[in-house]
């Protein structure tokens, strides 16, 4: 049987930032708070809290607390509306183009949001699910369909990508008379995770897949401002410039080339009413926002 009495300790220690405020936290000594994490972590065989400043989960220790949202909004589900005063800390996986643009109306349509404490984990759309699977998160959007053990997912839609730059950077490195050189053009990436350039290398220019410069920029919002300077050219989502293509701020490097991103909702099959609530509010958003996923 789990200690949950420790658990929480263990959350109340990395969310406090150190043993003293958790232990005011939960209305017990340091010491209290000290000898609850040791003995998990006797039981358990393996350390689940790095000493260090701040304090920071082990691998096993991230997935306990992970456990412990889990159990939360499971119990969350049973109580009556009038008996649930306490909100819930969600973790949820997310890329940075869907938090920049369309996820927080999607929140806002769950009618149960004001119960809900949102911790986001920025991850590339290609390898968010890595959280998932290694169960440090109670939801997940990106790009995989197929869902991990104990999981399942839903299609969310499609986000459009083009290749885009200011028309001072397409005049300067001449790309209306010629594209050939692209590859060795100073190119903007979001993090070591990105290969959205490499995608549209490989359709233009099969033999130079592999971007020769490069800036990386793991701002979603800075992304777009180093394009609009003329900094370099990147991927951007369709709809989070529309409004920059429509006024020529922005112009395509390849005209009429795009890429499509299908977007997935990934969820426990041991999915709380809360988290259900949820993921209905983000599906029906998507639904307006997102291009439809082919079938």
């Amino acid at each position: 049987m789990m200690d949950y009495r420790a658990l929480e300790a263990l959350v109340a220690v990395l969310e406090c930032r150190g043993f003293e405020r958790a232990a005011q936290r939960l209305n017990v000594s340091q010491s209290a708070v000290s000898q609850r994490i040791r003995q998990l972590e006797f039981r358990l065989g393996q350390p689940v809290l790095l000493r260090t400043s701040p304090p920071r989960l082990t691998d096993l220790g991230q997935r306990l607390t992970n456990h412990l949202q889990q159990v939360q909004q499971l119990e969350q589900g049973l109580l009556l509306p009038q008996e649930s005063a306490e909100s819930v800390k969600i973790r949820l996986a997310v890329n940075a183009d869907t938090l920049d643009t369309w996820l927080a109306p999607a929140l806002l349509r769950c009618d149960d949001y004001v119960q809900m404490d949102f911790d986001f984990v920025v991850e590339d759309q290609d390898v968010g699910l890595k959280r998932m699977r290694n169960g440090e998160v109670m939801a997940c959007i990106c790009a995989t369909a197929a869902p991990v053990n104990g999981g399942l997912s839903q299609p969310l839609g499609v986000m459009r990508y083009r290749a885009l730059a200011s028309p001072e950077f397409i005049r300067r490195h001449q790309l209306k008379r010629s594209q050939k050189a692209i590859a060795q053009l100073p190119c903007l990436i979001f993090s070591g995770d990105d290969r959205l350039q490499h995608r549209f290398l490989q359709s233009v220019s099969p033999e130079h897949a592999e971007p020769q410069r490069t800036h990386q920029c793991p701002s979603s919002g800075g992304f777009v401002r180093m394009a609009l300077a003329g900094i370099g050219y990147g991927m951007i989502p369709q709809v989070q410039v529309a409004e920059h293509i429509k006024s020529g701020e922005l112009r395509d490097v390849v005209p009429g080339y795009h890429l499509d991103v299908p977007l997935y909702w990934h969820y426990w099959q041991t999915e709380s009413s809360l988290l259900k609530s949820l993921r209905s509010a983000v599906v029906a958003e998507a639904k307006k926002i997102l291009l439809p996923l082919k079938r």
